[in-house]
């Protein structure tokens, strides 16, 4: 059995997000101590920024006129797909950065599509955790409700384009305990901590099929 896990933040040591999918993965594991995980830190491992394009426009040349810069750049798209393809379950820790997805998952997904194909459901049917956690509140009656712009994108990425079976564990007020201002706000994070830990504990334990 193969878990790909994907972590987008880009303060590992301190990650809200990377805490949460670390809870599912762990339930994971004990249900398959003999299986591996396929990792993929994107937040703080980049890619080229010129790899994408590289990687597009080589669909629109002969493979025969590829330049090595995108022989290299389509490689690269291809065996990202293939990581999403030999996946039996998923994990992916995306945390909402300015009240959008973040730039890093951004660009692994278009050089996932670039190499995989636009329209290829690589996640079909694979029982798959969406992690996302979000600094403030963005829920319904709150001052910034429908600013989160990532969520729905991560959804729509995941689950109509690639087709996972998708579950998604959000935790908002993350920034609660740090920011001044919203003292008020620490003890309906901590819920929303635990909330969140449970929801992703209990994940993990499906997508083992436990």
């Amino acid at each position: 059995m193969n878990l790909f896990r994907l972590d987008a933040s880009i303060l590992p040591g301190a990650s809200t997000s990377a805490e949460i999918a670390d809870a599912a993965e762990a339930e994971w594991a004990a249900a398959h101590p003999d299986g591996t995980v396929t990792r993929r830190h994107i937040g703080t491992g980049f890619f080229p920024s010129d790899a994408w394009t590289l990687a597009t426009t080589a669909g629109f040349t002969p493979e025969a006129d590829h330049s090595p810069a995108q022989r290299e750049a389509v490689a690269l798209g291809v065996a990202l797909a293939e990581e999403l393809r030999g996946a039996d379950a998923a994990i992916l820790a995306v945390p909402l950065y300015n009240f959008g997805v973040s730039q890093h998952f951004k660009i692994w997904t278009d050089l996932v599509i670039a190499g995989g194909g636009p329209a290829t459901p690589l996640l079909k049917d694979t029982p798959t955790l969406l992690v996302t956690t979000l600094g403030g509140g963005y829920g319904p009656g709150t001052p910034r409700e429908g600013w989160d712009h990532s969520t729905p994108y991560l959804e729509r990425i995941l689950a109509d384009v690639w087709g996972a079976d998708l579950t998604v564990v959000k935790r908002e007020l993350t920034l609660a305990a740090t920011t001044p201002g919203m003292e008020d706000l620490k003890d309906l994070a901590e819920q929303a901590r635990t909330r969140a830990l449970d929801a992703a504990r209990a994940a993990g334990r499906a997508l083992a099929g436990v």
